[in-house]
């Protein structure tokens, strides 16, 4: 029986795949538990469609993506803190403060894709990278500065 993936399966399928299987694990397991449904016309036209669909909303992200790299690329944003003796700062700057500060300045990214490949412990410039979507990433350029 031919049946379309419309969740991931580990080893078996992705979601849209088309793939020929047996009859009862078909009915029994894939369909069963949601991981497929059967292979049809309006099957097919359906996925055609969503495919589509997914094809147009990621060239849209891709395409702000690209938009908001290329302003978080020109920004230098600044952090004064507190440092003690050869400019170590009292604290750490972390990718919730660096967060905190994009949103206040408009930006709405998600924590999770701010990139602190070293910690930042001294006073200076870093580059930081953030990821945007799928293989797009800005690098933003922070400094810290002393109070």
């Amino acid at each position: 029986m031919k049946v379309i993936f419309i969740k991931d399966l580990k080893g078996h399928g992705k979601a849209n795949d088309i793939k020929e299987v047996s009859d009862g694990y078909a009915i029994n397991y894939l369909i069963k538990n949601g991981y497929a449904v059967k292979y049809t016309v309006g099957s097919s036209n359906r996925l055609s469609k969503e495919l589509k669909l997914q094809e147009e909303q990621d060239r849209f992200n891709i395409n702000n993506a690209n938009l908001v790299k290329k302003k978080l690329e020109k920004l230098n944003v600044k952090f004064v803190m507190k440092a003690g003796k050869d400019g170590k700062l009292f604290g750490t700057i972390s990718t919730k403060s660096i967060h905190d500060k994009l949103v206040s300045l408009g930006f709405n990214i998600d924590k999770k894709n701010i990139v602190i490949n070293t910690p930042i412990k001294v006073l200076g410039s870093y580059q930081i990278d953030i990821n945007l979507y799928k293989n797009i990433s800005a690098k933003l350029t922070i400094s810290i500065c002393e109070e």
